[in-house]
């Protein structure tokens, strides 16, 4: 059997101003690093037999705090880089849902149907997802892994190996420094415990 931690990188400033960050190369604020400090902790006595993480800054900057108390081996894939948002990207979630109020709603209803103006669209980021997550489970078929990501991609990344529903993508927006173990065994999978460290 194979666990998979799906770890989420501590906040960005765009974070908690409302933003929305996509593929922009941001990195952590100060309650980001706090996030990935105590996220750390938290996998300190965690055995993982690599750490993959995702390119932006967020992702490379929270695995360097969990590298301080877990020394794993770590891995950055540039496949695991965040869903491209487009001409969305910077942009005050606030200022999406007023100005494009139908496309907003399709968003939060059907985010597989909606590509942002020159952006990545679901199907796609699914795709290279789908396909870094068949190589892992090959070279891995047992053990302990960490996939580090930043949301919203966290939740294709989750979506990919538990299928279901993508849920509320402007919801998962979001890093708050969490992690969910998933049990990954003959074909099918399951979220075994979502953790929250801030």
């Amino acid at each position: 059997m194979l666990e998979i931690l799906l770890i989420r990188p501590g906040s960005t400033t765009f974070d908690q101003e409302g933003r929305i960050k996509g593929a922009l190369d941001i990195p952590l604020s100060e309650q980001g690093h706090r996030q990935a400090e105590a996220l750390a902790r938290e996998l300190e006595e965690v055995s993982l037999d690599c750490l993959y993480v995702a390119p932006c800054e967020s992702a490379q900057q929270s695995a360097v705090e969990i590298r301080k108390l877990n020394p794993c081996k770590q891995k950055t894939l540039d496949c695991l880089r965040n869903m491209d948002h487009g001409l969305w990207q910077g942009k005050l979630l606030a200022d999406v849902k007023r100005l494009q109020p139908k496309v907003y709603r399709q968003f939060q209803d059907h985010p597989e149907d909606v590509c942002p103006p020159q952006g990545e669209t679901i199907d796609g980021a699914l795709g290279r997802i789908e396909a870094t997550v068949a190589k892992l489970l090959k070279r891995h078929r047992k053990g302990r892994i960490g996939i580090l990501v930043p949301q919203p991609l966290a939740a294709v990344v989750r979506y990919a190996i538990l299928g279901g529903s993508l849920g509320d993508m402007w919801k998962c927006e979001l890093d708050f420094g969490t992690f969910e173990a998933l049990d990954v065994s003959d074909g099918s999978a399951t979220s075994v415990v979502g953790l929250a460290t801030a």
